[in-house]
This record gives C-alpha cells, sequence and structure tokens, in this order.
C-alpha cells in the first residue's frame, strides 16, 4: 500500500533469528513494574515451504537465484525461514525508496553476513555504503566466572545502503573532548582563540599537481597555489616556529565543526534498566541512536518509514526532527 519511490529513509530493527522470545512488562498504577507480561514476539522461525516457493517463483530473477544458492547452502532451517521473511520484505523496501533514499538495518552477528548478501543481490554490492557498529555498552561483565569460552557480545551491525550515488546525506559531528583540545588545539591566541597548526605539504608532490614554490626560504610541494598561499600569509594564518622549518598553518578551533562521526558509533549506550525513556519493550533502542541517523540521511519534512518500528522509537525520532513518518508493527 505504499507508493514506489516515496520514502527518503528506511531504518528497520527486525528480529535477529535469537531463537528467543521477547515479553513486554507492564508497570502498576504507582510506575512500578509488576509481575504482569506478554508475549511481544518469538523471535524463532520455522521452515515455510510455501513463502520460499513464493519467492523462487515470483520474486526478482536475481533474487530468486540468490535464495535458491542459500538453500543449497544451508538447507530448510531456521536460518533459512529467517532470511526468506526478511528477503521479500527488502525487496518491498528497495521498491518504496526514492532514487535519493537510504535504508539502515539493524542486526547482530547472528545473521548479518547472510543479510548482507541478501542486500547486495537487491540494492548491488555498489550501493553498499557502511557497516556500521554500534557499541551498545562500555562495560560488559559476561559469563567468564561461569566458566563462558567466548568473548562478552556488547555490539551490534548496522547495514547501511543507499538506493542510488543521489543519496541524501548529511555529515555528522561531536564536540570535541577535552583530552583532544589539550592535545591538539594547544595554542592560544592573545584574544583568547584556540589553534593548531597543520601541514601543508601536498600530498603526492608533482604526481597529484601539487604546485612547488618557495615559502619563507623553503621549497615544497604545497596544498595552496602560489595566490592562494600569499593571500593566508597576508591574513597571518601562515607561522613558521622556527627560522627554516617548514612553514605551517593555523587553523582556529571556532572554525571547525567537531570531530566527524566516523562507523563505529561508541558514544550512544543502549538505555539502562532505570532510563527515563525506557517504555519496557524488551528490543528499545536509544531515541539518540535513531536521531542520528534521520539527522544523517534525511532533511526536514522527508519520509521515513520503519516497518518494524515495535515501541516507535523511530517515529518519536521522526516527530522530533520534523519529519514525516509511517511506522508498522
Amino acid at each position: 500500500h505504499i507508493a514506489d519511490e516515496s520514502i527518503d529513509l528506511v531504518y528497520l530493527d527486525p528480529p535477529f533469528n535469537s531463537s528467543r522470545s521477547y515479553n513486554v512488562l507492564f508497570k502498576d498504577e504507582s510506575g512500578q513494574e509488576s509481575e504482569s507480561q506478554i508475549t511481544a514476539f518469538d523471535d524463532t522461525w520455522h521452515w515455510n515451504a510455501h513463502a520460499y516457493h513464493e519467492l523462487i517463483t515470483k520474486g526478482p530473477p536475481q533474487v530468486a537465484n540468490m535464495i535458491g544458492a542459500l538453500y543449497d547452502a544451508i538447507g530448510a532451517n531456521q536460518m533459512m525461514a529467517y532470511l526468506v521473511m526478511m528477503a521479500i520484505r527488502l525487496v518491498e523496501l528497495h521498491r518504496v525508496l526514492k532514487d535519493t533514499g537510504s535504508l539502515y538495518l539493524h542486526c547482530d552477528p547472528t545473521a548479518s553476513h547472510y543479510l548482507k548478501i541478501v542486500l547486495d543481490t537487491i540494492f548491488g554490492p555498489q550501493m553498499f555504503v557502511n557497516e556500521i557498529i554500534w557499541k551498545r555498552a562500555s562495560t560488559v561483565k559476561g559469563n567468564a566466572g561461569q566458566g563462558s569460552k567466548t568473548f562478552g557480545p556488547n555490539t551490534d551491525t548496522i547495514l547501511f545502503y543507499r538506493k542510488s550515488e543521489n543519496n541524501t546525506f548529511n555529515a555528522v559531528f561531536l564536540p570535541y573532548n577535552e583530552e583532544y583540545l589539550k592535545k591538539f588545539y594547544k595554542y592560544v591566541e592573545n584574544d583568547g582563540r584556540r589553534y593548531r597548526l597543520i601541514s601543508m605539504i601536498g600530498p603526492g608532490g608533482a604526481a597529484k599537481g601539487n604546485p612547488q614554490y618557495e615559502v619563507m626560504g623553503v621549497t615544497r610541494y604545497w596544498r595552496y597555489s602560489k595566490k592562494s598561499m600569499q593571500e593566508l600569509i597576508d591574513k597571518g594564518l601562515i607561522v613558521q616556529t622556527q627560522p627554516g622549518t617548514v612553514p605551517v598553518r593555523k587553523q582556529y578551533l571556532d572554525e571547525g565543526q567537531g570531530v566527524s562521526v566516523q562507523s563505529l558509533w561508541a558514544d550512544i549506550e543502549a538505555l539502562a534498566p532505570q532510563a527515563a525513556e525506557r517504555l519496557g519493550y524488551p528490543t528499545q533502542k536509544p531515541i539518540a541512536l535513531l536521531e542520528r541517523i534521520i539527522n544523517a540521511s534525511s532533511n526536514p519534512g522527508d519520509l521515513v518509514l520503519d516497518p518494524f518500528c515495535g515501541c516507535g522509537t523511530t517515529v518519536a525520532a521522526a516527530q522530533g526532527l520534523n519529519r514525516r513518518w509511517i511506522g508498522i508493527d
């Protein structure tokens, strides 16, 4: 019922094929958790030959071939049932995405390797953008004391794909921490402005087309043209720390946007048991996680879709950021 190419951003946090049942706990009138609970969902999958046959015979040819190959490789089991379920939905999500749209699939190592194959087949390998690793917790107690022979899992995977190379993307920045400032922005002007000194040498030298000329008695291949270099000198932005050393450029702290967010997200922790935003839904994600994704891959007024919306974190984040939204559960 959703029109072709009508969605700007898809985020989905489907079941992970964890072979677990997840319950919702209810609170009594005083706000305390009671013993009342219902099953939110069973994350256990059973082979459905009919769904497999439908996908093989009526799905896009490349998807049918891929699912058939996976079936030959791993057989009729819970994992294959899960992948059939996901493939059917991912084909539809690709259909509804705009040319400028992106999709973020939240999963874990249980099936992430298979899901990436499914996404590569549907979107095309060249449309893969990032494998984002979300570090859910800074510390994990683990079960080493009980004889566990594994490293404690404390990360999830978010697979980021785009519909085309025209996808919407807004870089996300975090504030500099004090340790970073002390290490890099250690110089201060008389007016209090902090700055760092950065190299102006052109990487790759002549091979990359960088111009060669003399600055303050030093000849190198530079990042800037001779005219641009002189303009920087005239503005007092070029420094030679000692006679004969290679000149460097001032970069002021107040001119930067912060630290660019990379593919390891270790600054957003999973919801603590007593977190104010916790609603009792077993796989609830922090709203800050969704706000980052929505800010990065959509603009105000865009339409966001979450086809496994659970307790509604995605739609709440979308509403707060002035996006339109569709949630399905």
